[in-house]
């Protein structure tokens, strides 16, 4: 991945430039990134997609305060505050972050060995990256969240707020203007201009005769979001996954846990088909009619994960997926996860964010957790 990263520096007058050149030059020549050096000027300061600010010297702490107002407006991400500890420069990194979070704004400072620096930066341009294709990005709810989820609502305005995403309410009826499935949802996407949507899915069954698995398998690995049932903190969970890593997760809910040992059964009737080795068609589960997918993922390192709907609560466990099953009393797809700690399956039985979760291939608690501050 080709790095977006600008480099800005605060250096104080009374260090010797020549000497402080030499050092800057050596210091991100050893990070082994790609950067463009923007020095002092910050006139184009959150432009690109991680916005470094590289405290040279001691003594600049009064040189950013003075720059704070115009650099806020420029950009409300995090100030990250890059050092090599090189000439009081870490201290005044430590005074400048005391003074951000006294006023209640975040920073970070990235200071370490060449390889964790190199890392870390790699996380935050990522997570800077993936919060670029949210902002902006439209979700439809295509009919309202089915009658069961009734805490699988959204604050519309705090999602606007915190993500920059969009949500749009479209009837369902809008749904039965064509006979297909995948057809119709194809043409709500381009004509609300959508990068996803959940759909009350459920109701298909008795209008058409039919279910939604299979389009939203397809769409899932077509690079939209497609939810199941109406629930936005599904939905959005699905599109930071899906900012992120590229796919959209599989949406599943808890079949069966065991408290004690950390092991759970997840299911549902469908699963994106780019997460998937190889998958079967069956009947929808509750309904026995039309056409659900049976999906079997790798076995591995996986993550589940789970947003609320106003953005105050998350969940992220990671575990391995144990093996795939084929139970005939189940919804289609099935995932036995053995969770990392196995405490937190006490979540699931006290205080869960709804029942589905998404499951995501490998393990990503720093990352998600990085987003979502």
């Amino acid at each position: 991945m080709k790095e977006n990263i600008a480099i800005f520096t605060l250096t104080s007058e009374l260090h010797d430039e020549v000497a402080v050149s030499a050092v800057t030059h050596e210091f991100l020549t050893s990070l082994g990134l790609e950067y463009e050096l923007k020095g002092n000027d910050y006139s184009d300061y959150g432009s690109a997609s991680l916005n470094l600010i590289y405290v040279r010297t001691g003594g600049t702490e009064g040189i950013f305060l003075k720059l704070l107002p115009e650099l806020q407006a420029k950009s409300d991400r995090p100030f990250y505050l890059l050092t090599s500890g090189k000439s009081n420069s870490l201290a005044a990194s430590m005074e400048i972050l005391s003074y951000l979070r006294q006023h209640d704004i975040n920073g970070e400072i990235i200071h370490g060995s060449p390889e964790y620096i190199r890392n870390r930066i790699r996380l935050l341009q990522k997570v800077e990256e993936a919060r670029r294709l949210l902002n902006g990005a439209r979700l439809g709810i295509i009919g309202k969240p089915s009658d069961w989820l009734i805490s699988s609502h959204a604050d519309k305005e705090k999602v606007k707020a915190r993500l920059g995403i969009e949500l749009v309410d479209i009837p369902i009826e809008t749904m039965y203007k064509q006979q297909d499935i995948y057809e119709s949802l194809k043409t709500i996407i381009a004509e609300y201009r959508l990068q996803g949507f959940t759909l009350r899915c459920f109701d298909l069954l008795t209008a058409l005769k039919d279910t939604g698995c299979m389009a939203l398998a397809k769409l899932n690995a077509e690079g939209y979001v497609a939810g199941c049932e109406g629930d936005v903190p599904a939905m959005l969970t699905m599109m930071i996954v899906r900012s992120l890593f590229g796919i959209s997760g599989f949406q599943a809910n808890p079949s069966t846990i065991n408290p004690e040992t950390g092991e759970m059964l997840f299911a549902h009737c469908t699963i994106p088909l780019n997460m998937v080795e190889r998958y079967e068609l069956d009947t929808h589960f509750e309904s026995g009619i039309g056409v659900a997918i049976r999906g079997f993922m790798k076995e591995g390192a996986v993550t589940v994960f789970k947003v609320s709907g106003d953005l105050k609560r998350y969940f992220i466990a990671e575990g391995t997926l144990v093996r795939n099953q084929a139970k005939p009393d189940l919804c289609r797809t099935q995932q036995v996860i053995q969770l990392a700690d196995k405490s937190q399956a006490q979540y699931f039985l006290t205080n869960p964010i709804g029942n589905h979760h998404i499951i995501i291939p490998g393990h990503h608690k720093e990352l998600l957790e990085r987003i979502l501050m």
